[in-house]
């Protein structure tokens, strides 16, 4: 209250002495205008945001993705829906949405869900993922059978029942896990097994066992697999109380950090290859934000006395720090973190919210430093969640390349999934910080007083 009222206080004052002096034909100016306290024209909203400011924001993309991510077996030929899943039909297939419910991007999206539901208290969060796990473990029997039936035809669940690459089973292979932990009543065991089995058995790996692929160059090791693996493995350590998960899942962040962490910068870059001698080094902005996520899911389970535990938290640390040396100015991070004339882009931006919100609420980072950025950064991401509850400004999917032109001309698109996880993230993490830290302005700025 005592507040509230120096700050209209303070703007009566100002407002009085414009007056004066436009009475008295004169201009503000250092002696008669208190020029510390006139208001900044920013560019994105800046000031004391709440949890209902944040819960709005959510609200709109959840209202959006419930009507755009439809869950039914249909007939292709005919629309209609398919409601015995004992017989395979063969024009079955799972009815188009606007984004796809078997994808990693939506792995990350079921994974925000459940942790919005758990910090906001509204259970159409979880209940959103909840019918969409039994879902898929349902259809998952009946596709098989449809392989079975139709060899010859392109399995619409091939996702799901034979992955092909890490994108296809960490992601959602970790959201599984923790809708299983957390009580969703769904068949996922079988779906989570699979899932991991690839990942630990199947996926290419260097001769020293860290992930790799063959492309687009033989012996590539590409950042966003940290995240489309190590969250899974470590998530199944806590499933299952075998240690030997966590010691994989800590095994990967440092052997991929050993190569592909700048030590100077603080930064990650996107991709290594076994044969460069000299490797150029692109900070892409998703990547590192996949790769900082990692490293917060994984300290989220694994056991206080592990022996690596330091390690992970130091990294994450370091990397907070890289990623505090480039936000902008407006709360975005660049396509290229540490390229200034490359675009804003909003899904990194939102993980970036979400982990160092995270790591403050966790009690990882310290709060006074930390949250100041982890708000503006979301502050920034809500201007780019429309009406329609459609975010914009995210990358759309991309590989990996050695030159900048690659990087600084992807596209953007609401229909990149990539967006929509991240953005529920963020909103979850920064809905827990104010909730329990609400923010404050003094003497114009933000803060995060004890």
């Amino acid at each position: 209250m005592i507040n509230a009222i120096a700050k209209y206080g303070c703007l009566l004052y100002i407002l009085l002495v414009c007056v004066t002096a436009r009475a008295q034909n004169t201009k503000g100016n250092d002696s008669n205008t208190p020029l510390h306290a006139l208001q900044p024209n920013y560019k994105i909203p800046y000031g004391k945001t709440t949890t209902q400011d944040v819960k709005q924001v959510m609200d709109r993309v959840l209202a959006y993705l419930a009507e755009v991510t439809p869950t039914q077996v249909v007939d292709r030929k005919t629309g209609s829906v398919i409601t015995d899943l004992k017989k395979p039909v063969k024009d079955a297939i799972v009815k188009a949405g606007d984004f796809r419910l078997t994808s990693y991007e939506w792995g990350v999206t079921y994974g925000a869900m459940l942790l919005a539901g758990e910090v906001t208290g509204d259970k159409r969060y979880s209940e959103y993922t909840s019918a969409r796990f039994k879902f898929l473990a349902e259809a998952a029997p009946y596709f098989r059978a449809y392989g079975n039936a139709f060899p010859d035809e392109r399995n619409p669940f091939r996702q799901v029942l034979e992955p092909h690459a890490l994108d296809d089973a960490g992601a959602v292979c970790a959201a599984m896990i923790k809708g299983l932990r957390g009580g969703i009543n769904a068949d996922l065991r079988p779906l989570i097994d699979n899932y991991i089995n690839y990942i630990l058995t199947k996926e290419y790996r260097l001769t020293d066992g860290t992930l790799a692929r063959n492309r687009p160059l033989p012996n590539t090791l590409w950042l966003d697999d940290l995240y489309m693996s190590v969250p899974a493995i470590a998530q199944m350590g806590k499933l299952t109380g075998d240690r030997k998960y966590y010691d994989e899942a800590v095994k990967q962040i440092r052997q991929f950090s050993q190569r592909m962490f700048n030590k100077e910068k603080k930064l990650y870059m996107h991709g290594w290859v076994e044969s460069m001698d000299v490797h150029p080094q692109f900070h892409w902005a998703r990547a590192n934000g996949w790769a900082l996520m990692t490293m917060v899911e994984v300290l989220d389970v694994l056991p206080e006395d592990h022996p690596e535990r330091p390690l992970v938290l130091g990294l994450l640390k370091d990397h907070i720090q890289g990623l505090a040396q480039h936000q902008s100015g407006d709360g975005f991070w660049h396509q290229l973190i540490d390229r200034n004339d490359s675009y804003l882009e909003t899904s990194a931006t939102a993980i970036y919210a979400h982990c160092i919100a995270h790591a403050i609420n966790k009690g990882w980072i310290n709060r006074e430093a930390h949250a100041p950025m982890a708000l503006l950064a979301w502050n920034a991401v809500a201007t780019k969640v429309n009406a329609q509850g459609q975010v914009e400004g995210t990358c759309v999917g991309t590989g990996m390349a050695f030159d900048p032109a690659f990087y600084y001309y992807r596209p953007v698109n609401v229909y990149a999934a990539h967006g929509y996880g991240p953005v529920l993230l963020a909103g979850a993490s920064i809905y827990s910080l104010l909730k329990n830290h609400p923010a404050d302005i003094n003497d114009s700025a933000l803060m995060f007083p004890k």
